[in-house]
């Protein structure tokens, strides 16, 4: 595993680059902490999908959208840091509580048997107390902004904590995941200037959107495990009609997407990576033509090259103004 491979690779750089950090407990060290502690940090990394960073990518694109569209261009950087910390740490934070949320169900579904809590290498309230810990420390690097932003974090906590209890009692929990996803957009322009335009609202629609349909990928990826244990989808709602409706739904946000280029007047860079994003999401149905679950989930991690499009689309047309 890579992420083995780090930490084996850092243990043994303290060992022979900096070894006095270890004298004064290093016979302990030696035979306990040291191979203790790597097999905690890898049960840790794999908690909080470090080694898996899809959906802080997924997140983050939106993030830097709002936050190039609320300051006209580049923001400062200190803005830009609070949020990708942010980003990471919320993420890992939504995948504590959504495995924790699972702990009961992840054995029985093929793509998610392996993790700590379904192997019961970590209790349900130790992972509670990592949650918490990220919680907190997401907390603190939203201190470095304004109050409309932290008040509007609080938001975004609590709709990330739901989440994962949702697939019990609704089909749509995607419409959940992606208001959890795009809310760093409200708060990006609250940050960048104490207010929300109306233009913030639209560009957080059509992430919604955006999340709602490649997370219906990723639905299809689990449909006959989920439905078996009796968890709720909207790749499961959909059916038959699945390709059709994500379709329909990538329309809307590709769209949305359209307007706001329109309200902000982006230049003609955007509008070139918006045909380019056209093109990667005609090829995830391509790929997902015949459902199998290895096809829909490629075409889910092929969103991450329409995020990063857009984006390069939306930082070259300023830099052109």
């Amino acid at each position: 595993m890579k992420t083995n491979n780090w930490i084996f690779s850092l243990h043994t750089t303290i060992k022979t680059k900096i070894p006095w950090l270890l004298w004064p407990v290093k016979d302990v060290y030696e035979k306990y902490i040291s191979i203790s502690v790597r097999a905690k940090l890898s049960i840790y990394f794999r908690l909080i999908r470090a080694d898996k960073p899809i959906g802080t990518y997924l997140l983050l694109w939106p993030t830097l959208w709002a936050l190039w569209l609320a300051n006209n261009g580049a923001p400062p950087l200190y803005l830009l840091v609070v949020f990708t910390v942010g980003t990471f740490l919320m993420r890992s934070a939504g995948c504590v509580i959504n495995d924790f949320a699972d702990r009961d169900f992840d054995g029985q579904v093929k793509r998610t048997k392996a993790r700590p809590l379904a192997l019961k290498q970590i209790s349900s309230r130790e992972a509670l107390s990592v949650f918490a810990v990220l919680i907190a420390l997401s907390f603190f690097v939203v201190l470095f902004l304004n109050t409309y932003a932290i008040l509007l974090s609080f938001v975004a906590v609590a709709i990330a904590a739901i989440y994962p209890f949702m697939k019990r009692y609704t089909y749509f929990p995607q419409i959940v995941l992606g208001a959890a996803f795009a809310w760093s957009i409200p708060m990006a322009f609250a940050a960048s200037s104490n207010k929300i335009p109306a233009e913030a609202w639209l560009l957080y629609i059509a992430t919604l959107m955006w999340v709602l349909a490649y997370d219906t990928f990723y639905g299809m990826v689990d449909r006959k495990d989920d439905i078996k244990i009796g968890i709720k989808s909207t790749a499961i709602l959909f059916g038959e009609s699945d390709l059709s409706i994500i379709a329909i739904i990538q329309s809307l946000f590709m769209l949305g997407m359209l307007l706001v280029g329109s309200r902000y007047d982006l230049a003609w860079p955007f509008y070139f990576s918006w045909f380019i994003a056209l093109g990667l999401i005609g090829y995830q149905f391509w790929i997902a033509r015949k459902r199998k679950p290895e096809q829909c989930f490629k075409a889910f991690l092929n969103n991450n090259y329409v995020g990063m499009i857009l984006f390069l689309g939306l930082v070259v047309s300023y830099a052109v103004r």
